[in-house]
């Protein structure tokens, strides 16, 4: 039998305490799952998605509410496309909201933390966006506009670029969510290979983790070293520590376009690289074999396009 192309949580919330509700609801609204009816959220279905929704059942049982997840085949009234339009206009309204709040802030010169909670914001809608929203360009050329702006408006004569010290990571402990897939484990790759040979790496799940002073998270919410903007954590890599090499760009290109799925670059060789990373991970639960299996093959990529 075909895999079910849907996920679908529902879930009964106790009136007690009265704050859960709100929460679940935010918590729902960040992994991008819409609502099909009152208390019945759907997402499509895949890894990413079964996480999301295991983390969300969780905090609901932990909470003496009930919850269930299931795979779904729409029959009869909702079928596939009507679902998937439900998810375009949800992200719609959020890529017109980012769109409206950039145009505003146009006028005058951008405050660099405003500026900064928009790139998160539009990074965060970017990963949930499924289906590919057509207000997400108006919404993005928005945004390079008023970064734009904050370029030509910021009163430092020369911009902050200088690259970090690399000799100030050795042998650290680097930090990142379980079930290490495409981004993290291209990161993971850079860090060992081009930033700090001595890394150790630590698998967390990341609701509750609470992060010590001698680590440092890639790939993870309020992170040291993550999303920014609409660039991966490969990319935020290579910019903070000023890793310039052409192989390394054409990588993080190929990375992005997997992680991101907005073909920002539309590099021809991100599919079979992909399905060669999904080889490697599908039969793989140790992250740490992840990491060593994957770095075989970006140093093979590397290698033929250095």
């Amino acid at each position: 039998m075909a895999e079910s192309r849907w996920l679908v949580l529902i879930h009964q919330i106790p009136p007690k305490p009265d704050y859960l509700r709100v929460k679940v609801g935010r918590r729902l609204q960040r992994i991008g799952a819409v609502a099909i009816k009152n208390s019945v959220y759907v997402l499509p279905n895949g890894e990413q998605a079964h996480e999301d929704f295991q983390w969300v059942r969780r905090e609901i049982v932990d909470s003496d509410g009930d919850a269930s997840i299931c795979e779904a085949t729409f029959v009869d009234g909702l079928d596939d496309r009507a679902v998937e339009k439900l998810f375009i206009e949800a992200r719609s309204a959020d890529w017109k909201a980012i769109a409206t709040e950039a145009r505003d802030r146009l006028p005058s010169a951008p405050d660099e933390s405003a500026l900064a909670r928009l790139r998160a914001r539009a990074a965060a809608v970017a990963r949930v966006d499924f289906f590919g929203s057509p207000e997400r360009r108006a919404a993005e050329a928005a945004l390079s506009a008023l970064e734009q702006r904050a370029r030509l408006t910021s009163p430092r004569t020369t911009p902050n670029t200088a690259p970090l010290d690399r000799a100030k990571f050795a042998g650290r402990v680097w930090v990142t969510r379980r079930d290490v897939f495409v981004d993290r484990m291209a990161s993971a790759w850079l860090i060992r290979r081009f930033i700090d040979s001595g890394a150790r790496f630590r698998f967390v799940q990341p609701e509750g983790h609470a992060a010590t002073p001698d680590e440092l998270r890639f790939d993870m919410f309020e992170g040291e070293f993550t999303h920014d903007g609409d660039r991966c954590t490969f990319e935020t890599l290579l910019g903070r520590f000023g890793l310039a090499d052409p192989a390394l760009q054409w990588l993080a290109e190929v990375v992005h376009d997997i992680d991101l799925k907005d073909d920002k670059f539309d590099r021809p060789e991100a599919a079979g690289i992909e399905r060669v990373l999904r080889a490697i991970a599908s039969p793989v639960v140790d992250d740490e074999t992840r990491i060593i299996r994957g770095a075989e093959l970006f140093d093979a990529l590397y290698a033929t396009a250095t």
